[in-house]
């Protein structure tokens, strides 16, 4: 059975939502933080919280990752991560945002190849002791940019390089291309581990079998909390959605409890919802009940109405 991670999501897949998951669901080996930035001084403020603390994370199976375009804050975050114990970290050149691609950070650096290239070798010069991964698209206009990078991905050592199968421009629409994947397989000598699109266990025998490559799970997880067990042929005896129940009420009151109670973790539960509501019979009414709400007793209200009212397909 080929290694299935999670994929990074801004403000979704944080440490408490990492942790819950943990405990309610099996099957994920591997999960990539959402990035960090600003790391700008040797034990940077940012990189103080439970996001990466070891205390709040299993650095065995936790992959930090960091945003950025200068190679002094990836070395500098590269040396805080090793400190604290963890064997990798992972540089983010995939985020495909307008408003990060066009500082050239993110999948901006794809479209800069001699200045990234550049950065990844001074990386490579001052860090040791610690795996060095990246996450990244095909480009971020076109998709030949990656063929710019091909020399470079197999002359430094990288532990792996994780390719969505798309460009920046496109953000998540059309699909990701198997094909332009698999042109890349006997290009690069470093393990390849695709991203993209694999909602269902069919889907993912099908790209299994056509790249015999590691996954990456990312909003088809989101989607289906049990997709990750439905792959493995995880057995479980409970009820599906009494699980999935139980896992949304847990994150919900371990948010409020990492919030000191404040209702704006409301936010990043309907984020959630957004993807999620589409394992239900009715995903857009689900989606109606969780939408407008704005206060704790509204939200909990609108949860148990959903799980009173509505089937897991």
């Amino acid at each position: 059975m080929e290694t299935l991670s999670l994929a990074p999501f801004q403000g979704i897949t944080d440490v408490v939502y990492r942790n819950v998951f943990k405990k309610h669901f099996r099957g994920i080996d591997k999960y990539y933080t959402p990035f960090f930035t600003g790391i700008q001084k040797d034990n940077s403020k940012s990189l103080r919280g439970e996001e990466i603390s070891p205390d709040f994370n299993d650095v065995k199976t936790v992959v930090p990752q960091i945003l950025s375009n200068t190679a002094d804050e990836i070395i500098r975050f590269a040396n805080q991560c090793k400190s604290m114990g963890y064997p990798e970290f992972n540089l983010n050149m995939g985020c495909p945002f307008p408003r990060v691609a066009n500082k050239t950070r993110g999948c901006g650096l794809m479209a800069d190849p001699d200045r990234t290239i550049k950065m990844l070798n001074d990386v490579f010069e001052h860090i040791d002791g610690i795996k060095f991964s990246i996450k990244c698209r095909l480009g971020y206009y076109n998709d030949e940019e990656i063929y710019a990078f091909i020399e470079t991905f197999n002359s430094l050592p990288f532990s792996e390089i994780i390719v969505h199968p798309r460009i920046g421009k496109q953000m998540y629409t059309g699909e990701a291309s198997l094909e332009k994947f698999k042109e890349l397989l006997p290009l690069i000598n470093k393990p390849l581990v695709y991203n993209g699109d694999i909602f269902t266990t069919d889907r993912y025998t099908t790209i299994l079998s056509i790249l015999s490559s590691s996954i990456m799970l990312g909003r088809g997880l989101l989607t289906n909390p049990f997709l990750a067990e439905e792959i493995k042929n995880i057995d479980n005896q409970q009820d599906k959605k009494a699980r999935l129940h139980n896992f949304v009420v847990d994150l919900y009151i371990e948010r409020l409890h990492h919030a000191g109670g404040s209702p704006k973790i409301i936010g990043s539960m309907k984020e959630l919802w957004k993807y999620m509501m589409n394992i239900f019979d009715d995903p857009q009414n689900v989606w109606r009940k969780v939408k407008k709400v704005n206060h704790l007793d509204e939200y909990e209200t609108a949860v148990e109405t959903i799980f009173n009212e509505h089937n897991l397909l």
